[in-house]
């Protein structure tokens, strides 16, 4: 489930692309992606979920943690950082979050850190570098707010997981999915103006690229996500959820056309054995006890 949340997120430059072409700015695209989600579970759980519509007012801040603190901090760190510097860039330093979860889980969670749980996670920084474009070369330097904005992005789309993790231990995924989206609606809809582009969105296909993103990268891939993090740790989920840039570079190939070099296909092939190294369990076989009358 984690792996097919990955893959929708993986999805999401489909639908960025059509509503950047329509004119809307990035957080503008956000506000969109967060408020159709919100609309989609407030529907979803009247009809199917209604014993999992409340919360306790003492857990809010939960929910204030998986919607402001990581979906829009996130986005806006990850959005500054790519004006600040460039995509390849961008990408990498948002993929340093499974590092930033396995070190919040290991003091807030009290989830070990083993060597191959360490292994998987350098496997997955060096894979998501390597894959974003960056060699070393070129000379080109940013300046140190922008890098720790980048790191902040990281430390946003980390969040999450912990955060989830605990709302996770008192209620249902659905819960978490849908409570995390309005919280994000209430902070995005009066600070990007996007209600005054209200028309627009049902105008044309416009509708269509809203309504795409928010089913598949978001309540399908957020739900998907809490599910499978409430069944296995907040370290493993992070490093399983970075097949999202293998899923966008497969996307940008077959339909956008685009071309990898040598060590963007060594980087996807790095997250890929360190996704599945951190999910096998190589047995261990027991001695055999003494024949005994």
């Amino acid at each position: 489930m984690i792996a097919f949340a990955a893959a929708m997120w993986g999805l999401i430059a489909f639908f960025v692309k059509g509503l950047t072409t329509a004119g809307f700015s990035a957080m503008e695209i956000v506000a969109i992606r967060v408020v159709t989600a919100a609309v989609i579970l407030i529907l979803v759980g009247l009809a199917n979920y209604r014993n999992h519509l409340r919360i306790k007012v003492k857990d809010l801040y939960l929910f204030i943690g998986t919607g402001i603190f990581s979906i829009v901090f996130f986005n806006w760190s990850y959005f500054t950082a790519i004006n600040l510097m460039n995509i390849p860039i961008a990408v990498a330093l948002l993929y340093t979050s499974p590092a930033f979860v396995a070190i919040l889980s290991f003091f807030f969670l009290k989830e070990k850190i083993n060597r191959k749980k360490l292994m998987a996670i350098i496997l997955t920084v060096i894979g998501c570098t390597l894959a974003a474009g960056i060699t070393g070369q070129g000379g080109t330097s940013f300046s140190v707010i922008s890098l720790l904005i980048g790191l902040g992005a990281g430390f946003g789309y980390a969040l999450y997981s912990i955060f989830g993790k605990v709302a996770l231990r008192s209620y249902h995924p659905f819960t978490v999915t849908l409570y995390t989206f309005i919280v994000a609606s209430g902070a995005l809809l009066p600070t990007t103006g996007i209600v005054s582009k209200a028309a627009v969105i049902f105008t044309g296909d416009i509708w269509l690229y809203a309504l795409g993103l928010g089913i598949f990268p978001t309540v399908l891939a957020y739900f998907a996500y809490s599910w499978g993090l409430e069944r296995t740790e907040s370290s493993t989920a992070a490093v399983v959820a970075t097949l999202e840039p293998v899923v966008a570079t497969i996307l940008g190939m077959m339909v956008y056309g685009d071309r990898l070099g040598g060590m963007q296909l060594l980087g996807s092939a790095l997250i890929i054995i360190s996704v599945v190294s951190i999910n096998i369990s190589i047995p261990i076989r027991k001695q055999k006890k003494p024949f005994t009358v």
